[in-house]
């Protein structure tokens, strides 16, 4: 039974091993699963349409007159609908289909995804928890994995010491994000921004590496040349993943930007060899729950299980042993057959004739002789 169970999940495509395993882990540390329906009000997403992956939306009108839409995204969702209480802590995952224009076509797709949320009483302990939670998802989908961290109030630290205007202060964030670090150079150099400032931005917001290499250079980072609060936080969290095993799988990066007007704190990518972009993204929305009106602090993170399609290792088959008989075959013949396969642990399909499109690993003909190998593709 053991033999067929670890059989059976090898044979899971790449998405589907990632939820079934994901689910594990989640449940595992406290986390309880969270089931929504699949559409809300379209006011819900209309007014947060920059915290959107995609600001397309499908949408409706229910019988009442109420514009609905079929749920771009989860986190939206649970904050809507989860009670405030910022005292506890509130640990949920979920495993759900949202409905928004996939990324590299521009269609909508109904696609699966997994996460999780920690709402309430946020502390240094539960930032850790969900970071290494986000490490230990992209190890079980892969072992060639790194983690970007990096700290939206590091960020704001230094634009705040750039003295420059808000509607400069969000290019800045813009070109940040996209790592044009000449239309950054030409924006601050018209806002009368000094040579120097300018230069620390862009020494910041261009260190990439391992922990052991970045923060050492941290303090001269820092306007300053002093470690701010964000800073201190960001050391912290990443000694302590370096202290639990995940330190080489870790990277520093402050180009990794969300919008300020909902995140805040430590932000992450994760990504995985073979896939060109991340799979994985997350960070703390303290921000966004007080647009919402929540007292609560947040932190989660999503899995974009669209991505695994992209990843290699599938076995390319839809059955490892296509049975064939004709019309005189006894029906019995057939059953044996089948229930022979099928207890040994294999996926078994039986037919009068083979359907152009399936791709089968074995091809077995029942005969009068027996049961014998047509064609063997393994």
């Amino acid at each position: 039974m053991e033999e067929q169970y670890n059989m059976n999940i090898k044979d899971l495509k790449n998405d589907e091993k990632a939820v079934f395993s994901l689910r594990s882990l989640y449940k595992s540390y406290g986390y309880m699963r969270y089931k929504m329906k699949k559409f809300e009000e379209y006011d819900l997403y209309a007014g947060n349409k920059d915290f959107l992956v995609s600001d397309n939306v499908i949408t409706f009108t229910d019988r009442d007159g109420k514009l609905m839409a079929l749920k771009p995204d989860v986190t939206l969702s649970i904050i809507k609908n989860c009670k405030d209480e910022p005292h506890y802590l509130k640990k949920v995952y979920y495993n759900e289909n949202v409905y928004r224009v996939s990324k590299g076509t521009n269609s909508f797709k109904e696609l699966m995804q997994i996460g999780l949320e920690c709402m309430g009483n946020v502390d240094e302990y539960t930032v850790f928890e969900v970071l290494m939670l986000a490490a230990k998802s992209l190890e079980t989908i892969s072992p060639d994995y790194v983690l970007d961290i990096s700290h939206l109030g590091i960020i704001s630290d230094i634009i705040t010491y750039l003295d420059i205007s808000s509607a400069a202060g969000k290019k800045v964030l813009r070109l940040l994000g996209e790592k044009n670090y000449h239309e950054i150079s030409e924006l601050l150099l018209a806002e009368g921004v000094s040579a120097e400032k300018t230069a620390l931005l862009k020494a910041l917001t261009t260190t990439y590496g391992e922990p052991s290499d970045v923060l050492p250079k941290l303090n001269s980072l820092m306007p300053h040349g002093k470690l701010s609060k964000s800073a201190v936080q960001l050391t912290n969290i990443v000694n302590l993943l370096d202290k639990n095993g995940f330190g080489d799988k870790i990277r520093i990066d402050f180009s990794v930007i969300n919008n300020m007007n909902y995140y805040n704190g430590i932000v992450f990518n994760g990504f995985i060899n073979g896939i060109s972009e991340s799979v994985l993204s997350g960070g703390q929305y303290d921000n966004l729950m007080k647009k919402m009106r929540k007292k609560s602090r947040a932190i989660g993170f999503a899995v974009y299980l669209d991505s695994l399609e992209r990843l290699g290792g599938e076995s390319g088959y839809d059955v490892d042993v296509f049975v064939l008989y004709n019309k005189k075959t006894e029906s019995e013949k057939i059953i044996n057959a089948v229930s022979e396969l099928t207890q040994a642990g294999l996926n078994v399909t039986a037919g009068v004739a083979v359907p152009s499109k399936i791709k089968y690993k074995k091809l077995y003909e029942i005969t009068e002789k027996g049961v014998v190998t047509v064609e063997n593709n393994a």
